[in-house]
């Protein structure tokens, strides 16, 4: 079974976790701190602070903008629950808004008739890889936080992401761009955000007993998360290979094939087609052919919440499929997938 998502290590990241686990040093200290310098200056920002997960970098991000009772924060429904949990978790309110086809992000149209004096943030995915273009979200005047969870490397016009918005978040899960198994890190542009981001992420040791969190990276995982982001280039080069490769063997058949990545704009980690036929059977044919597909979100959150009126999510969730994308994946899979999707899709 070729499986839909899957880390890629290697002996080197052994390793260096290896080193810091002889060095007796394992909880958040200087590997952290490297990690912290290296993201911020991989993404061209001022500074970094590393968080235990994608989720919590979230939270602390809303927080440092102020997302609590009495405000708002617009989101996308098509997007994994992190993000209205995460809302949630401030005490704000979460104000879904409407797909935009072409990113499988936000529609800016959407959002700007959701914007009411109550809103603190718009959460902005760059989502599966592909640069979602910050401007238009820029100039509607209120904060944005770039959602880089599955995107970083990738280039909004000439810029990486996550360079622009008040404060943007990675995550390093497990099948992320990179990973150091849980892990997340928040990256801005102005000191006193990070500040207060860095304030937010631990307890100990304080005067005052102002609710905060254990949302501390450790330095097993950022051995491990600095030796991947030294191997990021060449990850994103394998899976824009894999990209082409799939594009080369799809074309003509009866699917909808992602953007290009022109200009450095999509890193693929998710290669996602769009097909016009029943989402279930087809996935389960391509299990039986031996190849694991997903839907790029488990479902969307207005549906999790009984709601209606998001006519482009909706189309997204009945018709886009995730195939396996990832730089482990060999030549031979790449093969054996495409020859599953053809064979699957010309008997629909």
């Amino acid at each position: 079974m070729i499986a839909h998502s899957r880390p890629t290590l290697s002996e080197a990241d052994v390793q260096r976790v290896a080193a810091v686990v002889r060095s007796g040093q394992i909880a958040q200290g200087p590997e952290v701190e490297a990690f912290e310098r290296e993201l911020a200056a991989f993404v061209g920002q001022r500074g970094a602070a590393a968080v235990s997960s994608g989720s919590a970098a979230l939270h602390l991000a809303l927080l440092a903008l102020g997302a609590g009772p009495d405000t708002e924060v617009v989101i996308p429904t098509y997007v994994c629950d992190a993000l209205y949990h995460a809302v949630s978790h401030c005490g704000a309110t979460p104000v879904l808004a409407d797909a935009e086809p072409a990113t499988l992000s936000l529609d800016p149209d959407d959002v700007k008739r959701r914007l009411t004096a109550r809103t603190a943030a718009v959460i902005l995915p760059h989502a599966f890889g592909l640069a979602a273009g910050v401007e238009a979200f820029l100039a509607m005047g209120v904060p944005v936080i770039e959602d880089c969870a599955q995107a970083i490397g990738a280039l909004d016009g000439a810029r990486p992401v996550g360079r622009r918005g008040a404060l943007a978040i990675f995550s390093f899960y497990a099948t992320k761009m990179l990973t150091t198994g849980e892990g997340g890190m928040v990256v801005a542009g102005d000191p006193a955000l990070l500040a207060r981001v860095r304030d937010l992420r631990e307890y100990d040791e304080r005067t005052d007993l102002a609710p905060r969190f254990n949302y501390k990276l450790t330095d097993l995982q950022a051995a491990l998360g600095r030796s991947q982001l030294a191997r990021l280039p060449e990850f994103i080069a394998r899976r824009r290979a894999v990209a082409r490769a799939y594009r080369r063997a799809l074309a003509g058949l009866p699917c909808r094939l992602p953007p290009d990545d022109a200009g450095g704009r999509h890193v693929y980690h998710r290669f996602v087609i769009g097909v016009e036929c029943p989402l279930d059977p087809l996935i389960a044919q391509l299990e039986g052919l031996g190849v694991r597909c997903r839907r790029p979100v488990f479902r969307p959150l207005h549906r999790a919440l009984g709601r209606a009126g998001y006519p482009r999510a909706d189309t997204l969730w009945e018709q886009t499929l995730s195939l396996p994308c990832y730089p482990s994946l060999t030549d031979g899979e790449v093969r054996r997938v495409t020859e599953a999707v053809a064979e699957t899709l010309e008997r629909r």
